[in-house]
């Protein structure tokens, strides 16, 4: 798929700071490459995600940053990123899912959504083993269904059937495509790269 030029693939970004560090970098790098490639980037950065804050790879709670913070952070990386990559008509892409998450009504959300997902599993998932000693807060408990809901917009509205991500994002790019093959019965691929 991706040796092909068939993938259309995405890497999210949490707008946790104002400025893109080095992980963000070969980030990039790798979709500049699959981009040359003929491969179709998406650039998600997290403007609703960012407003929980991954607990991966976390051992105590992330500082919660106020609406205009996240924007602020969201609006300074697609500055920066597009020095990298070419955004624009049959070129990358770059969505920010603040665009559906933030406004989600939670009962329809839950109902739809929720019953794809075992919290059994998802207690035993990577990315919350190191909270989950100091207390796992429910807010943070919510990121895997969200990122994963992430990528269930992304394959409905473009096609979307491949994530790339760190290894540390492991169990939350498996939510997405099992999400993505519980409701639509359809495929979809996750890799993971060590970015830092």
């Amino acid at each position: 798929m991706i040796n092909n030029g068939e993938a259309t693939f995405y890497i999210g970004f949490d707008p946790t700071a104002d400025s893109l560090h080095v992980g963000h970098f070969m980030a990039l790098c790798l979709m500049k490459r699959l981009q040359m490639a003929g491969n179709k980037p998406i650039a998600l950065v997290g403007g609703g995600t960012g407003m929980i804050g991954d607990p991966s790879g976390r051992s105590d709670l992330r500082k919660v940053l106020t609406v205009e913070d996240i924007d602020h952070n969201c609006e300074c990386f697609k500055q920066q990123m597009s020095r990298f990559i070419e955004f624009g008509e049959n070129k990358a892409r770059m969505v920010n899912n603040a665009d559906w998450l933030r406004d989600l009504n939670y009962m329809d959300f839950i109902r739809d959504i929720g019953p794809h997902f075992s919290v059994n599993n998802m207690l035993r998932a990577k990315c919350y083993e190191n909270r989950m000693a100091n207390g796992l807060s429910f807010l943070e408990f919510n990121y895997m269904i969200l990122q994963s809901y992430d990528f269930y917009r992304l394959f409905l509205d473009y096609g979307c059937n491949m994530q790339f991500g760190g290894d540390d994002q492991w169990s939350n790019m498996l939510g997405g495509t099992e999400l993505i093959r519980r409701k639509l019965g359809k495929d979809a691929h996750a890799m993971t790269i060590h970015f830092y």
